[in-house]
């Protein structure tokens, strides 16, 4: 007896593995990189730093921010299209489509400037909190946010009148946003190491998780369909996270000097564009796990970027750089080496295939 029971129980074993494995979903086919690599340089010009860079899928136009100003081109020729002026300390751009308004972060005087889509016309300004710095827009609850770094806030604003409406306390640096499209925002709080959900229309926060080991998160993209998050962290490395659990799932390491994160929904890859002159590629290379598949050359302080999710190209821009100065000053503290004149360049890049 005590024989046949053993061997129904190997038997029933052997027949639940099977079935485990017959029913277990395929594992992800391997993938070969991508062949990101630099398709077209358009020298730019012009006077000041940068910093966000936003596409505007509509019209098909790149919006640079350029200190003093939002610089816009046609980032398939180079060419210049416009600009929109009288910033001071220009960050973040957003846009609603609905209303026909685009948004830019004046950070040096905390305000937030509106301007008309069609013609970059500036139509009002609006005090946001100290630092205002990234934005967005969010269809589901049709409300503009800006995130204020030193204040540690995010400023509500109405996209139709551009006026301030609301304020939400995040309780800590915030550093760039992302809408999950159903009314729920997720942003990285730099000196926290977290990340922060935002229900849109309550205005207020909901959950906080960490991210450790990462620190100092700066750009963020997300995948809505499976619900994760991409933060690219100044210790090097990508921090991906799942939204709807609140929790860390993994990291992979990328370049030095990260400030933008992008997802392309069609193909699954994320990217990290870093100050090093790189741009990481990350993908799910087994179910919960993700892997780097590639890291593409750009330009040394190339640290932003926008992705064009119907051509899947990437689009990043730098300059040449002179020595840094022997001592810093009070408009360098830093000692960052100063920008050479008229070397401002916009990169274009696609993949291979």
């Amino acid at each position: 007896m005590r024989l046949h029971r053993l061997a129904a129980a190997v038997l029933a074993v052997v027949i639940l593995a099977a079935a485990s494995v017959a029913f277990a979903p395929p594992p992800l086919p391997a993938l070969a990189p991508p062949g990101y690599h630099v398709v077209s340089t358009y020298v730019l010009g012009g006077d000041g730093g940068w910093d966000y860079l936003a596409l505007d899928t509509v019209r098909h136009r790149l919006f640079i921010s350029r200190q003093t100003r939002v610089t816009v081109v046609d980032p398939a020729t180079g060419s210049a299209i416009g600009e929109v002026p009288g910033l001071n300390g220009s960050h973040g751009i957003a846009f609603s489509y609905e209303t026909g308004h685009g948004f830019a972060t004046s950070g040096r005087d905390s305000s937030v400037v509106m301007f008309d889509l069609a013609t970059l016309k500036v139509l009002g300004r609006t005090t946001a909190d100290l630092d205002a710095d990234a934005i967005l827009y969010d269809p589901s609850s049709a409300r503009v946010f800006t995130f204020n770094g030193d204040s540690k806030t995010s400023s509500v604003i109405d996209p139709s009148s551009g006026k301030k409406i609301g304020t939400v306390d995040l309780g800590a640096q915030p550093e760039f946003g992302v809408s999950a499209g159903d009314g729920m925002l997720y942003v990285n709080l730099e000196d926290a190491g977290a990340v922060v959900e935002i229900d849109a229309r309550a205005m207020k926060v909901t959950r906080r998780w960490s991210i450790a080991p990462c620190q100092s998160p700066t750009g963020l993209a997300i995948d809505r369909a499976h619900r994760r998050l991409f933060s690219g962290c100044r210790n090097k490395v990508m921090a991906i996270s799942d939204a709807a659990a609140g929790r860390l799932i993994t990291t992979v390491p990328i370049g030095a000097g990260v400030d933008a994160n992008a997802f392309d929904p069609t193909t699954g890859y994320a990217f990290a564009s870093c100050g090093d002159g790189t741009i990481t590629v990350a993908h799910e290379v087994a179910p919960g796990k993700f892997g780097v598949v590639e890291t593409v050359q750009t330009m040394q302080g190339a640290r932003t970027m926008a992705l064009d999710p119907q051509t899947h190209r990437l689009y990043t821009v730098s300059a040449k750089f002179g020595p840094p100065p022997a001592e810093s000053t009070a408009s360098n503290p830093r000692r960052r080496p100063p920008i050479l004149p008229g070397t401002f360049a916009l990169l274009v890049l696609a993949p291979t295939s």
